[in-house]
């Protein structure tokens, strides 16, 4: 490696180690990190009343933040999605029969809650535990990108240059200050596809995919179409169809491995989120009215893909696939798909669940922007297997 090149790679892990610093002491106590804490607690101490749980998640919430949602003032001008969200985290703070209740609706993504529960068994609180997942996965995936464009661009400036501008792009540092899962669903989605076209290892991109939906469930409908766009390539893309039908096995297993212990109905996930929220959801839910649901998907819809940036990246790709495009050509015929593939699943997502917040929305918009990159750089076929290890 070339002294610029070492230098550039220097600068660019003093950069890494600032940003992670910056996003540790900007954390945002959003209202999940609560219902985390809990079942941290739940997991290591299984025999510990909710009380006792409610005690000691809402103690220390005081301590770290004493405006944290619930515990300060309500603010009347805060808009709610649905009916009586604004006092909905007052009563848990006060409740913890309400609070129990509201743990089940976080117990379907087991391998964030691991991930949590491991960091408070090395030493650090409950709240650290739910947002340092965030952090380092933030770092790892600015990481990843620097590495996979270095592949793609064979150039460490241009590489270091777009790796700053999209560690700063918003959806990825509102993720990043939020004790959620989606950091870390979006590292994984990421790995799983760079292991597969940079390493051309199915098996462990498989393995990976099926932790990114035990992460996050809903990416199980884009591996699915992915999976099946693998099958109808699989002849360019070298790849075999037992080992490919054996990896989906694992994110089918994963993702119904889920439902088999989820508690709660999707119709009651929905009809609390968006119509009026329930202070009891799982044990004494409202009827679920599919009129109510089309008319919040019908009235919402527009507003939440504008409020994206869905249409503008759709702009950039049709500007970009419009450079020689030719309806017979197979290699913008397979391009083509593979966006529709994206945009078909975030559509699908939004019937299922009607929102389209920009941190939820990380990884479509990382491997639109990556994908894009990808086919701008290439002059071969993009099934051309020109990223191979050992290149």
């Amino acid at each position: 490696m070339k002294k610029r090149e070492n230098i550039l790679v220097f600068i660019f892990s003093i950069y890494v180690c600032l940003m992670s610093y910056y996003l540790y002491t900007h954390q945002y106590y959003n209202t999940d990190m609560e219902a985390y804490m809990g079942l941290i607690y739940k997991t290591e101490y299984p025999e510990m009343k909710i009380e006792e749980i409610h005690q000691k998640v809402y103690d220390e919430l005081k301590q770290k933040n004493p405006d944290f949602a619930g515990l300060g003032p309500i603010d009347p001008m805060v808009e709610e999605v649905a009916e009586g969200e604004s006092t909905y985290y007052k009563i848990l703070s006060e409740n913890p029969k309400a609070y129990e209740e509201e743990l089940q609706l976080f117990v379907v993504k087991p391998f964030y809650n691991f991930i949590n529960w491991s960091f408070f068994k090395l030493g650090f609180s409950a709240s650290a535990s739910t947002f340092l997942i965030s952090i380092i996965s933030y770092a790892l995936i600015i990481i990843l990108i620097f590495s996979f464009l270095i592949r793609i661009l064979k150039k460490y400036s241009l590489a270091f240059i777009i790796t700053v501008l999209i560690s700063l792009f918003k959806p990825l540092l509102e993720s990043s200050r939020h004790a959620s899962a989606d950091s870390l669903s979006c590292l994984l989605l990421l790995l799983s596809f760079y292991t597969f076209i940079i390493r051309r290892n199915l098996f462990i991109s498989g393995i990976l995919g099926m932790l990114c939906i035990l992460t996050r469930p809903e990416y199980f409908i884009l591996y699915s179409f992915l999976f099946a766009y693998i099958y109808l390539y699989r002849n360019k893309l070298h790849v075999k169809t037992t080992p490919l039908f054996l990896s989906y096995g694992y994110l089918f297993l994963s993702f119904f491995l889920i439902q088999a212990f989820n508690q709660v109905a999707w119709s009651t996930l929905f009809m609390n989120q968006f119509t009026k929220v329930q202070i009891y959801p799982v044990s004494n839910p409202d009827p679920f009215h599919f009129s109510d649901y089309l008319q919040f998907v019908k009235s919402n819809i527009m507003l939440e893909f504008n409020s994206s940036y869905f249409p503008i990246l759709l702009l950039f790709l049709v500007i970009l696939l419009a450079n020689n495009f030719s309806i017979r050509s197979k290699k913008n015929q397979a391009q083509v798909l593979f966006f529709a593939i994206i945009y078909g699943t975030v559509f699908l997502r939004f019937l299922v669940f009607p929102s389209l917040v920009n941190r939820m929305m990380l990884g479509f918009y990382l491997l639109i922007i990556l994908a894009m990159v990808y086919i701008q750089n290439s002059k071969a076929d993009i099934f051309k297997n020109t990223l191979e290890a050992g290149k």
